[in-house]
């Protein structure tokens, strides 16, 4: 008999999300998780009194988190206090426009009307169109399984809605927005949101345009940081019987006739199960836990040909001064043709530049309690940085780097920053691959292109090891708080359905 009826590798929200799914079933499950806290990247740490967001820093699409907290017999609201920002996000963009995106799509439809009348019509337009798509998507997207082709042909025979949105699959995030928009400054501030889903605006599929619309549809931070949906919902899997051991390393997933048996830990010990679920990078996975002489010859061509997805650097800074900023996440932005050029001339070219753009976090304007009274958090989330820099190495370019990008910071976009900073602290993407054991410091564990997606990504149910099921970024839908979650779901309905 195995000592347990599930392990679970990785107390991500994916992870967590699934294990307390599966204690629901009345089954007996062990969730083992390396690092010394729970959440991934939706994780929250502590420095000085100051607490840092690691990734995550805000909650979208909410009501598919909420849909897994009812099927634990209860709900998002009830687990986590929700704070709704407002405005979504202010705006700065290069030639030192200013705006912002209050909640209500009139309110936003003013602000866009100030830069450029002649696209109010077309906010009007994006918007509803958007609202079909995201209704559409999350219900016929989001939480169905997308193993083979079958799954997905049957997912959109069973929400035809989506058939009018082919278009959105087919072309890029660029386009998508050159469909509703023509003053180009309106395009920049909805451009960077490529970003949110790992690609420049050229290259990321046309369906990740919904994300500016469907921040309109409820967007929340969690009081006490992002770790807070994690910890939920590993209290409420250990009031359903899941054990959680933090600081505990999985170093191989114990292989018989091609069905996972257990795994094996960092010290020697095996523990055994009768089915494994992962919320690792799926390369990682299935290259170094599982082992390629387990892998028939053609899955190991697949799994190396997957292309991680980008790293993204980040500054913590604890601050002794209420920061000059207007909402809890502002945007410093770049023309949509400059975001494409920084990823080939820089991204891709392994070159990071100090002159950075990307997302200011004031994560204590939403919640003062995350910073000592009279102080603040923020956290500058820059732009894509390469895992490996051309001529030399992140720990040789780090502190200088992160001293230069401040400066820059406090001059064209935080005024005073600099000057007041107590705290700091520089993620790299050597840093987060150490962190979090994430190849290449991905954040989305692979990319988000076509060639990545629905039943392209690495299945939910494991097409060569029995036994084996994908949670978390690696597999479909893909990364991102409600996506991931919803991976969760789509893994224990595959488990329920199967595994009897």
């Amino acid at each position: 008999m195995a000592d347990y009826d599930v392990i679970v590798i990785g107390a991500g929200i994916g992870g967590l999300g699934v294990a307390a799914l599966l204690g629901k079933q009345g089954r007996k499950v062990l969730l083992l998780e390396q690092s010394d806290r729970v959440g991934g990247c939706c994780s929250t740490f502590e420095r000085s009194g100051y607490h840092f967001d690691l990734g995550a820093s805000i909650i979208e699409d909410a009501q598919v988190i909420d849909w897994c907290f009812q099927r634990l017999g209860t709900s998002l609201r009830t687990e986590v206090e929700l704070i709704p920002p407002d405005p979504i996000f202010s705006v700065l963009l290069k030639d030192g426009t200013k705006m912002k995106y209050p909640l209500s799509v009139d309110e936003s439809a003013k602000e866009i009307g100030r830069i450029a009348p002649e696209d109010v019509k077309g906010w009007y337009a994006f918007c509803k169109y958007m609202k079909e798509f995201n209704d559409a998507a999350v219900s016929g997207f989001f939480v169905k399984p997308a193993n083979t082709l079958t799954d997905v042909v049957r997912m959109f025979a069973e929400t035809p809605k989506m058939l009018k949105y082919m278009s959105l699959f087919n072309g890029s995030y660029q386009n998508a927005l050159k469909r509703f928009f023509k003053n180009d400054k309106i395009r920049e501030s909805l451009s960077f949101q490529a970003f949110y889903a790992g690609l420049p605006p050229e290259l990321l599929p046309g369906l990740y345009a919904v994300i500016p619309y469907s921040e309109h549809e409820g967007i929340y931070y969690s009081r006490g940081g992002m770790i807070a949906i994690p910890a939920a919902l590993q209290r409420i899997g250990e009031k359903l019987g899941m054990t959680l051991k933090l600081n505990t390393l999985v170093k191989r997933v114990i292989i018989k006739e091609r069905r996972a048996m257990g795994v094996v830990l960092a010290d020697g010990t095996e523990i055994t199960a009768d089915l494994v679920v992962s919320d690792i990078n799926a390369k990682r996975l299935y290259l170094e836990l599982v082992g390629e002489e387990n892998l028939p010859g053609i899955v190991r061509t697949g799994v190396k040909s997957y292309e991680c997805s980008m790293s993204t650097p980040t500054i913590y800074l604890g601050v002794d001064y209420e920061p000059p900023l207007e909402a809890h996440h502002t945007l410093a932005t770049l023309p949509v043709e400059e975001l494409n050029r920084y990823w080939w001339d820089y991204y891709e070219a392994g070159r990071y530049p100090s002159e950075q753009f990307g997302i200011i976090s004031w994560t204590s304007h939403s919640d003062p309690g995350l910073a000592p009274r009279g102080h603040n958090v923020v956290i500058l989330t820059l732009g894509p940085g390469p895992y490996k820099l051309d001529g030399t190495t992140w720990d040789n370019e780090k502190a200088g780097l992160m001293d230069r990008i401040i400066k820059y910071y406090s001059q064209r976009y935080v005024p005073g920053l600099a000057e007041h900073v107590q705290v700091a602290e520089f993620s790299t993407p050597a840093d987060f691959a150490k962190r979090l054991l994430s190849p290449e410091g991905a954040i989305y564990a692979l990319r988000q292109d076509v060639p990545h997606a629905i039943c392209f990504r690495p299945a939910s149910r494991s097409k060569s090891i029995k036994g084996l099921y994908l949670v978390g970024a690696s597999t479909h839908p893909g990364g991102g708080i409600p996506v991931v979650v919803a991976s969760a779901m789509n893994a224990a309905g595959l488990i329920e359905k199967y595994e009897k």
